[in-house]
């Protein structure tokens, strides 16, 4: 996520948008970052219905993001969104994929 935050820095407006994302950062990260988000786009986790010029309320205190996006245009979102097609490559990785479990549950592998 260097790059991402880097270029937000770049741009000098690390001082007005955050980089909020379902996956993980390296430690090397500028600006305001929000990682681990849960539950992740792909278990349809609202994160995937956050389009372009949304904004966002982030409140450290209590932990929590709050989209500011009308519930009837979330119901369009949703009802448009199509999952990413996964490519099953079989083995280690296959079974990662099919059994781990999102970072709020502790990202652990879970029974079958």
């Amino acid at each position: 996520m260097l790059s991402p935050t880097s270029a937000i820095a770049g741009m000098g407006l690390d001082k007005d948008v955050a980089l909020i994302t379902d996956g993980r950062f390296s430690g090397a990260t500028r600006g305001s970052s929000i990682g681990h988000v849960s539950p992740e786009a792909a278990s349809g986790g609202l994160i995937a219905l956050v389009e372009e010029g949304d904004e966002i309320l982030i409140d450290i205190p209590h932990g929590e993001l709050t989209l500011k996006v009308d519930e009837a245009t979330l119901t369009k979102r949703r009802a448009s969104f199509k999952e990413k097609e996964v490519v099953r490559y079989g083995g280690y990785l296959d079974r990662y994929r099919r059994q781990v479990t999102s970072a709020n549950t502790g990202a652990i592998f879970a029974q079958e």
